[in-house]
């Protein structure tokens, strides 16, 4: 058996980052898509969807921006 190495607290911090990441992903997708049927079965005003949307998109945004940066400093390393 081959020993693992020790990961380091950078690592850890990256890995955290990342899965937080990919958290707000799925959850933004799972909150938006229901909020969508939601306003379709209520019939909201389409103002809402639009707001949901931009909430969506800020969030997916904030992911994508993690994301970047955890590649970043992944790749400078």
């Amino acid at each position: 058996m081959s020993e693992r190495k020790p990961i380091s607290d950078r690592d850890r911090r990256l890995v955290r980052q990342i899965r937080i990441a990919a958290l707000v992903m799925a959850v933004t997708m799972i909150v938006w898509m229901g909020l969508q049927y939601l306003g379709g079965v209520y019939e909201w005003p389409v103002r809402f969807a639009f707001l949901f949307d931009l909430a969506a998109f800020v969030a997916l945004v904030w992911a994508l921006v993690v994301t970047y940066w955890v590649w970043k400093e992944r790749k400078r390393s």
